[in-house]
């Protein structure tokens, strides 16, 4: 089968029937990667476990099936395995490298451990440039990241690519629609991998594009409607784009059965609170319940240092402080948070147990909005943004009428300056950081890089060094700067910023706030580090 474009079947906005391709994960670390790669696409994707049989997958519909990479070998004892019945289901399937291994192992083909691994960019040669390769340039540069080969493959499948060191780089049994790729298309490195999951996506599993911002919106909106009825809502307002796209969202959903509430921790930035109340109650005409409770706040993480514990406290501080809310103001029913596909990932990763090929939970963090909440909240959750990555609620929010000013804020953490600043938060501490950090966004901003940055930010160490003050020695706080690039916060490098600003933002720290004699730039990337420091 030969196929002529990469060009998407045109659609309109009154296409909005759910149209899916299902990601099975087995434990890959770009499982989601892929999921978003798909959704680049305009068609809906959800990541869902190995263990889900083709009888569920019947049930969920979709129009392609990505079996996705992982840790394993095929042949370990215990390696995940998917439903055999799958791949008579008649639906299309791409193995993405252990995806692929797993197709040719369950098919009667062979893997074996390879003589020589694969890691890295690797030219793609390609044997046959139709249907899965179609625009797909020959050459054209694969990340690979494999120790297995394929030796033989099963019956009715061909080579459609091979590389120096890979024979079978990708495979194709026409007929059925199965295909394996031995790369990664999803990564960035991988140069021809969107042309490669495109032609999946729209020729092969026959998709259209209906997974838009209005698309979303309108089902959204269904969806509160249907779940909420008649009842009220209390909305957790923190003024970054996720809940101010919630807030903004659900007033369009439910209107006068909303009610946000903005709870003033004392970890905000500098004068924050206060402009957001009135950017919401005089601008957007959205009224905003001010609760102002830092004293409660600060005294409840009194002298804990330990950054899960803070956390942990201030989530639960956090529901307290609503409940108290709601009781004066409610009752309601629902609590609504504006919790990202991310936040779930991370408060609770997985990853497949090489020996038993069990998920195991790997925490990285919790997420106060996750992690943080008690096994007895009274309040029902409501969380349509839940599925959605970072750059997905920016558009949303610019689809529903929010302004720039809060559609490119760069992510604010909810326990806020609290785990900017390392070991015990005080008054002294923050007041510290949040001049320090007032100077880092002037000068982000006075340079015009704000919205090429994920986040700018400083953090406190609560440590202190030795300084020289005009004749004076000086024992005070480093302040360390954090400046990040990313696409959805899942992964990040920090930014090359010119030598000159990083200058000027050292200079005006240490001169103007008290308490600060050394400023030090975080050069470490995500992973192995986290964008946080807690």
């Amino acid at each position: 089968m030969t196929i002529q474009t990469q060009t998407p079947p045109q659609t309109t906005l009154k296409q909005l029937d759910r149209q899916m391709i299902v990601i099975l994960d087995f434990g890959s670390q770009y499982s989601e990667l892929i999921a978003r790669r798909i959704r680049e696409t305009q068609v809906y994707s959800e990541v869902v476990s190995y263990r889900t049989t083709a009888e569920q997958l019947q049930q969920l519909n979709p129009k392609g099936i990505i079996l996705s990479g992982g840790p394993n070998s095929v042949y370990d004892v215990g390696a995940p395995q998917c439903d055999s019945q799958i791949w008579e289901l008649g639906i299309p399937i791409l193995g993405v490298c252990y995806g692929m291994q797993l197709m040719v192992n369950q098919l009667g083909g062979s893997v074996v451990r390879a003589e020589r691994g694969e890691y890295g960019k690797a030219s793609l040669l390609i044997d046959d440039p139709t249907d899965l390769l179609t625009n797909v340039e020959d050459g054209t540069i694969m990340w690979m990241s494999h120790g297995d080969s394929c030796t033989a493959l099963p019956e009715g499948f061909e080579v459609l690519a091979h590389t120096e060191n890979t024979s079978c780089a990708a495979i194709a049994h026409h007929e059925k629609k199965l295909y394996g790729v031995q790369f990664h298309p999803e990564v960035v490195h991988s140069l021809g991998g969107m042309a490669l999951i495109r032609n999946f996506v729209y020729h092969i599993c026959d998709c259209e594009p209906t997974w838009t911002t209005e698309a979303f919106v309108d089902e959204a909106i269904r969806e509160i409607r249907a779940k909420v009825g008649d009842k009220r809502v209390l909305l957790a307002l923190s003024g970054g784009v996720d809940s101010s796209t919630l807030a903004f969202l659900l007033h369009k959903a439910i209107g006068d059965q909303l009610t946000c509430v903005f709870i003033d921790q004392g970890f905000m930035r500098k004068l924050e609170p206060e402009r957001l109340v009135k950017l919401f109650q005089e601008q957007f005409h959205i009224p905003v319940e001010y609760v102002k409770a830092r004293d409660r706040f600060l005294a409840a993480i009194a002298g804990v240092t330990d950054p899960e514990e803070k956390r942990r406290r201030i989530g639960h501080e956090f529901i307290k402080a609503f409940e108290d809310a709601s009781k004066r103001l409610g009752p309601f029913d629902y609590l609504a948070q504006g919790t990202l596909y991310p936040d779930v990932i991370e408060s609770a990763d997985t990853n497949v147990d090489p020996k038993t090929g069990e998920r195991v939970a790997v925490k990285i963090k919790s997420h106060h909005n996750v992690g943080g909440l008690p096994k007895d909240l009274r309040f029902k959750l409501v969380e349509p943004l839940r599925k959605l990555f970072k750059d997905e609620v920016r558009k949303v929010g610019r689809s529903i009428g929010l302004p720039d000013e809060i559609v490119q804020r760069q992510p604010f953490p909810g326990p806020g300056l609290a785990i900017r600043i390392l070991g015990e938060v005080t008054e002294e501490r923050l007041e510290i950081l949040r001049d320090a950090d007032l100077i880092v966004r002037q000068e982000i901003n006075r340079n015009g890089i704000y919205n090429q940055l994920w986040q700018a930010f400083a953090v406190l160490l609560p440590i202190r060094s030795v300084g020289v003050m005009g004749d004076q020695r000086t024992y005070a706080y480093p302040i360390v700067l954090r400046l990040v690039s990313s696409e959805d916060g899942m992964t990040a490098d920090w930014a090359r910023v010119p030598y000159d600003l990083l200058e000027t933002i050292s200079n005006r720290i240490v001169n103007e706030v008290r308490g600060v004699n050394r400023v030090v730039y975080d050069i470490t990337s995500k992973p192995p580090g986290t964008i946080e420091w807690e």
